[in-house]
């Protein structure tokens, strides 16, 4: 990858039509599962650049005025056009590939602007007994990283396309994320969740994840006990993604 390589690329992908008013299709026409890694980044590629209406019409998605309501209306958009194929199934996004994809959305000058959802944990007991085996890992494994330049106040459709990364954990990486997740999941497996906190991990954190307060799900406590508490997913931290970004696309962190 040569150094100094933009967050965005021209706009010159062929066959990408302006935004048109007015005309939606009931259903969207998604992308058809790409046969490997190569035709996968090439269709990224050709989407960076473009602000995010210009995608959502060539595969004939609406776009909302805002993401109170459709938080992950970003993400769908471009499983859609890449041609992810898992859904809301415990895959990757492009299961005969074993990629993830995660898009990301990230100041003018590329800075990621919140940590990253991962998936959900487990609070039950059948959390993964090593890191090897866990879920995290698996998705973590392979990641195509799409930035998305989202300025303050922008629109969903006025935000662009960033350029992509195929990332894989280098070792530093691994071993980081190796680390948190064994010190999160042991608090997990022993029922210490209210030992928890926001500085626990480096790279990966465990925070709430639910709608609103509300919401609870059945854990164990310390005392082997089921009791109510919120759901929580694993997320990397905004430091761990920026890096992630300066180190590929050379950029300041």
């Amino acid at each position: 990858m040569p150094p100094g390589r933009p967050l965005l690329y021209p706009m010159t992908v062929p066959g990408v039509q302006p935004h048109a008013t007015g005309y939606r299709r009931a259903m969207p026409r998604p992308a058809p599962p790409p046969a490997d890694a190569d035709t996968l980044m090439a269709r990224a590629l050709a989407l960076a650049g473009h602000p995010l209406r210009t995608v959502a019409d060539r595969v004939d998605m609406p776009v909302p005025p805002h993401l109170r309501r459709h938080k992950g209306w970003v993400g769908q958009l471009l499983e859609t056009a890449l041609g992810a194929t898992a859904g809301s199934r415990a895959e990757p996004d492009f299961p005969h590939l074993g990629i993830e994809l995660k898009t990301l959305p990230v100041t003018p000058d590329g800075r990621p602007r919140e940590s990253t959802f991962v998936c959900t944990a487990p609070l039950d007991g059948s959390i993964a007994a090593t890191w090897e085996d866990s879920w995290v890992r698996r998705k973590l494994s392979q990641v195509l990283w799409v930035p998305i330049l989202t300025p303050d106040g922008s629109a969903p459709g006025d935000r662009r396309v960033g350029a992509p990364i195929l990332w894989r954990p280098d070792p530093e990486e691994a071993a980081q994320l190796a680390a948190d997740w064994t010190s999160l999941a042991e608090h997990i497996a022993l029922g210490h969740l209210h030992q928890l906190h926001a500085r626990h991990g480096v790279a990966l954190q465990l925070r709430p994840k639910a709608a609103d307060a509300a919401t609870t799900t059945w854990v164990l406590d310390e005392e082997g006990e089921t009791v109510r508490e919120n759901p929580r997913g694993f997320y990397l931290r905004p430091s761990f993604t920026a890096a992630v970004l300066a180190r590929r696309l050379y950029m300041p962190r």
